[in-house]
């Protein structure tokens, strides 16, 4: 979920050729709920904290991944995603 607009991430999607929609918070509600909206002052204030939130059927976070915080990378944080998925599936 980014704050763009619906037709910015349609792009984004295109572009990137995902096979799935993105969603958009384009009044920044839900990045406020999450805590991933940026305060004025800091670094990059018009966008998103990278953060990913896995959460489970029930509608429970079972996992945090703050991107900044930690300093990984796309690729470590993805491996990291999936190999908790399987953890949790397990």
């Amino acid at each position: 979920m980014s704050f763009d607009t619906p037709a910015e991430q349609k792009h984004f999607v295109d572009e990137q050729g995902f096979p799935y929609r993105l969603l958009c918070d384009t009044d920044r509600s839900v990045g406020a709920a999450y805590d991933a909206v940026r305060g004025p002052d800091e670094k990059y204030p018009d966008f998103p904290r990278r953060i990913t939130y896995l959460i489970d059927p029930s509608g429970t976070i079972v996992a945090t991944y703050d991107l900044e915080a930690s300093g990984a990378d796309l690729a470590s944080h993805a491996s990291d995603v999936l190999a908790d998925l399987r953890r949790l599936q397990g």
